[in-house]
């Protein structure tokens, strides 16, 4: 939260494309002169204080499709054009919405399920705050990680840090977020699936250091750049 307060530190990581979920909307985002302003920005939600934002700071042009389905919180379908290639990009925060059945991780099965035929292209990258890891698959859900994994895998769509760490899923070493911003209770909640052709470009996926970003927030920054 309180983004405009942040912007500084994560811009020296210089992305072309930032997600921020729990950002405050765009018209209270009063950035001082000497802060570099995105190219382009969206934001969702329904709380002033806490939707998700999507900010553009290169030549990458963002357009909500109209395919999106707002009836599922908070994953948004996002046409990127102007940079080198184009892509869909899906925004995500999951979290514990009015939807009792489908909660965290159900929001992100009903998004793949609603929108298979654009997740076929060939271009395809889902990437934010998805709430969510195998450990937790034995909680009394209609659908749990796995059944997320298993789906994307189907249609060629895969983790970029797992893949480039070699990692196994609900045994990942860097874990995104803090629970409490306690250096005690890690997680890995944090996500970027990407199609297998942009997999292929892979080059290089870094996670925040605790000790540089826990007085900013309780998650670390998912940075992942594709050649």
């Amino acid at each position: 939260m309180a983004f405009r307060k942040k912007v500084q530190f994560i811009l020296s990581q210089s992305p072309d494309i930032l997600i921020v979920p729990e950002c405050e909307h765009l018209d209270k985002l009063k950035f001082s002169d000497e802060i570099l302003k995105p190219s382009d920005s969206l934001w969702f939600g329904k709380n002033l204080n806490k939707g998700l934002g999507i900010f553009s700071y290169g030549d990458y042009k963002l357009r909500l499709l109209e395919i999106h389905n707002p009836e599922i919180k908070t994953i948004i379908p996002i046409e990127v054009t102007g940079g080198k290639y184009s892509f869909v990009l899906f925004a995500i925060w999951a979290f514990n919405n009015d939807d009792p059945d489908y909660r965290y991780i159900g929001q992100v099965w009903k998004a793949i399920n609603y929108y298979e035929n654009l997740l076929k292209q060939e271009n395809v990258i889902l990437i934010g705050d998805f709430n969510s890891n195998v450990i937790w698959d034995k909680l009394k859900r209609k659908v749990n990680h796995t059944n997320v994994i298993e789906k994307l895998s189907d249609l060629n769509i895969y983790s970029a840090y797992h893949k480039f760490f070699n990692q196994i899923p609900g045994k990942e070493i860097h874990p995104t977020f803090f629970l409490y911003r306690h250096q005690n209770k890690p997680y890995h909640i944090d996500y970027c699936f990407a199609s297998s052709k942009l997999i292929e470009k892979l080059e290089k996926v870094e996670i925040g250091v605790y000790e540089d970003w826990k007085i900013h927030s309780d998650h670390k920054p998912l940075s992942i750049q594709f050649k």
